[in-house]
Parts: structure tokens; C-alpha cells; sequence
């Protein structure tokens, strides 16, 4: 049984699609911990709610980037994770705290990658006039919004589209794709080859 460990920093609705997902298709996996840079997070509700442990790694109460991450690896460990889930965690990670959970640690990013990395991706993508915006699930690597993709989901750029509801609509795939890459991770169904994500059962890495 894999034990996953998620880390968010306010809301968590990837997490809660994750824990929903692995309790209702019966993962050979469960969720180990929930865990926040963030006391007021309320993801931490839900996930209690649901008996999962949780804790607070306040990166406000750490004065370097590298004592935060020193601290939130020990707490992470702690729980003896198999893969660690970015939902919505809002820091960036140092190269040595990604290096220790090198191919163990993946994260989803608003937007189809390699296009529009960082933040504001949704404006961005509206801005630059694209037909076409969506999320992708990849593995963790020290460059920020960067790794093997694992999967993507596309939408269409409407017409009249305001950034909140491209934001809705790329959302509602992402609850979609992340559980779906989750699992496929803790089923062992993944091969990297050359630096590509290949399933090896052939099912699709892109959701239209």
C-alpha cells in the first residue's frame, strides 16, 4: 500500500479530488497526511474531517528558504511517503529538498507547458490571444513549472473569456487529471523513457 503525502497552501480542491478519488476507486494507496505552510489553511479542515493527520510547517516562522525546507522535509518524512503531491503549494522549493524527493514528487500547473510558466497563466494566456489554455500534471524538478509531463487537459479559450472563468473551467480538468495522474503513480503504470512520461498500458496523457 503507497502512502501519499499532499502539501497545499490554502483551499486544497486538488487535494480533495485526490483523497475523493482514492477512496472511491479503491487505490492500492492511501493518503498519509495533509501539510500546510499555511495554519489557516482550510484544507486541513477537510482533511481531518476525513481522519487524514495533518500539520503546519509555517514558513513565516523560518528564516531562510533552506531552514523552511529542512523542516518541512523532516515533517514530510516522518510520514514515510512513497509520492509527495503538490496541491496548490505555494513556494518554491530549493534544488536540494526536490533532489530528495527526486521522482517522488509531482505538482500540476494552470496552463499546457511548456507555455506559460509561473503565474498570472490564464491572463497571460488570454492576452496572448491563444485558442487553446489547460493544466499539465508533471514531476518536480529543481526549474520551477518544469519536469516530465505526466498529463495535460485542454480547453478552449472562449471568446468573451474573463481570467476568473477560464481560471473555472482549466480548474474543473485539473480535479479531473490529477487524481487520474495520482493514480496511475501509485499503480506503478508509468515508464520514463528519455526523459518522457509513457504509460505503459497505453491509456492517453491528454484530455480534450
Amino acid at each position: 500500500m503507497k502512502r501519499i503525502v499532499i502539501l497545499i497552501s490554502g483551499r486544497g480542491s486538488n487535494m480533495e479530488a485526490i483523497v475523493d478519488a482514492c477512496a472511491a476507486e479503491g487505490w492500492p494507496a492511501s493518503v498519509a497526511a495533509v501539510i500546510s505552510n499555511r495554519p489557516d489553511a482550510k484544507g486541513l479542515q477537510f482533511a481531518a474531517a476525513r481522519g487524514i493527520a495533518t500539520d503546519v510547517v509555517d514558513h513565516k516562522q523560518h528564516a531562510t528558504r533552506e531552514a523552511f525546507d529542512a523542516e518541512l522535509a523532516r515533517v514530510i518524512d516522518r510520514h514515510t511517503p512513497d509520492l509527495v503531491v503538490l496541491a496548490g503549494f505555494m513556494r518554491i522549493l530549493t534544488p536540494g529538498f526536490v533532489e530528495h524527493y527526486a521522482q517522488r514528487m509531482v505538482n500540476i500547473h494552470p496552463s499546457l507547458l511548456p507555455a506559460f510558466t509561473g503565474l498570472h497563466t490564464h491572463r497571460r494566456a488570454i492576452e496572448q490571444g491563444c485558442k487553446i489554455a489547460g493544466a499539465t500534471v508533471h514531476y518536480v524538478t529543481a526549474e520551477l513549472d518544469h519536469g516530465p509531463i505526466i498529463v495535460q487537459a485542454a480547453v478552449p479559450v472562449l471568446p468573451d473569456d474573463t481570467e476568473d472563468s477560464l481560471s473555472k473551467r482549466v480548474l474543473a480538468r485539473e480535479h479531473q487529471i490529477y487524481p487520474r495522474a495520482v493514480r496511475w503513480i501509485v499503480e506503478d503504470a508509468l515508464d520514463l523513457r528519455d526523459g518522457v512520461v509513457v504509460h505503459r498500458r497505453g491509456e492517453p496523457q491528454l484530455v480534450l
